[in-house]
């Protein structure tokens, strides 16, 4: 196990795995991209519900919000009853949640029958989120920030898939053929029951092996003042990548005159650019310290975000990818940072940055929904691009970089 440059106090608690179990990060790594691809259905099916509803900007960041409230209020809730409570297969009940929630909203007939399927996909991502996160760590054998971008990558990967497929199945024909979806609900099924017969036989090690978990030698005020920092930087990341994922498409075709599916197909470049820099971000971070990465991943997208506003198509292209690269890798540095400073509460700081960050996008999306329809999507984007700025104050995160 990596050990910290500043010193650490040992106690006797519950064990990690000791090398890292590959099997299982890639086996969660490929649940994470199941689950968070049926959430890409929801924001890549704006163009189409907007269409057949007539909605606002202002209703669409209210979908959002109400996704993103159900997936954030609850995250932390789940994490810290499953620290005290560990429930192998409460995921699998999440995966319900959602399935039931996409079938809602391939039938969806209302804006209020929209609302109601994604608070039951939000609720559906936040059983899953921090007992995965917690898996991902368990699994990691040491290496932290390497499971946390392989988790991370799929996810990513997931958000990046969602809106082609979207592009290819659901716009040619109508808003029923979402329901092409539950196939995807069910093989994330089938492949979280064995992640979660590996977890219990895990749990069940529990109670007759101990390990030594680092604490880092800070005062309880520094960690949390480290921890609000943290949270900072989440609203910084996640309202810009709300700007992103709700409303680029509408960016596109306002500014540049492109189909819908010739939009999407700009998203889903820049969201896979997301899943490359979250795959950067981690082992960068136990490399060099995660402090660093924080650092760069947030405040070194603000020169491409400045400039975003003001180029062609082409460009707008190639600045939005390297954006989505930079910019995401921060997120696994930042999880792992704060895992790092509260080591024993994994699920609780888990749900917590997870619930953040979804509800940071959620806010974001709406805010900014109402601000488009009172000014203009251009408008926006213009305001956002100085969001990154904000990544200067990880200047006074403490410095936990491995030795």
């Amino acid at each position: 196990m990596n050990v910290s440059s500043n010193k650490v106090a040992s106690i006797e608690t519950t064990p990690v795995a000791q090398q890292t179990v590959y099997s299982i990060l890639f086996s969660i790594a490929f649940a994470h991209l199941l689950n968070d691809l049926l959430q890409a259905v929801i924001p890549a099916a704006y163009p189409i519900l907007k269409e057949n509803f007539q909605l606002t900007f202002t209703q669409i960041g209210l979908i959002t919000l109400a996704y993103q409230l159900a997936a954030s209020i609850l995250q932390p809730v789940v994490g810290l009853y499953t620290d005290k409570r560990p429930k192998p297969f409460s995921q699998i009940f999440g995966m319900l949640f959602t399935l039931s929630g996409i079938v809602c909203l391939s039938y969806a007939s209302s804006f209020e029958m929209i609302i109601v399927s994604v608070v039951l996909v939000g609720i559906g991502s936040s059983i899953f989120h921090p007992e995965a996160s917690r898996i991902s760590f368990l699994a990691s054998g040491g290496k932290r920030g390497l499971a946390q971008s392989i988790f991370q990558l799929g996810g990513n990967a997931g958000t990046a898939i969602g809106p082609l497929l979207v592009a290819l199945i659901v716009v040619p024909n109508s808003q029923y053929y979402i329901i092409w979806f539950v196939v995807v609900a069910l093989i994330g099924l089938l492949v979280l029951s064995r992640i979660a017969l590996w977890y219990q036989n895990h749990l069940s090690l529990r109670s007759t092996k101990k390990a030594v978990v680092e604490l880092p030698n800070l005062s309880p005020k520094t960690i949390r003042i480290s921890v609000a920092i943290l949270m900072v930087l989440i609203f910084s990341k996640f309202f810009y990548m709300a700007s992103m994922s709700s409303y680029f498409t509408f960016y596109l075709m306002e500014k540049f005159n492109l189909s819908v599916q010739e939009a999407q197909f700009h998203l889903v470049l820049f969201l896979a650019s997301c899943a490359i820099g979250t795959l950067i971000g981690g082992p960068l971070g136990d490399k060099f310290g995660r402090k660093y990465v924080i650092w760069f991943s947030v405040l070194g997208a603000a020169p491409f975000t400045l400039l975003l506003p003001y180029v062609d198509l082409f460009w707008t292209g190639v600045l939005s990818v390297i954006i989505g690269t930079i910019i995401s890798s921060a997120f696994p540095a930042i999880l792992v940072f704060a895992q790092e400073l509260l080591p024993k509460k994994l699920g609780m700081v888990s749900g917590l940055f997870y619930g953040f960050a979804f509800g940071m996008g959620g806010l974001g999306s709406a805010l900014l929904g109402n601000l488009a329809d009172h000014t203009s999507i251009n408008y926006v984007y213009h305001l956002c691009a100085y969001l990154p700025l904000i990544g200067g104050i990880a200047f006074f995160l403490p410095n936990l970089k491995k030795k």
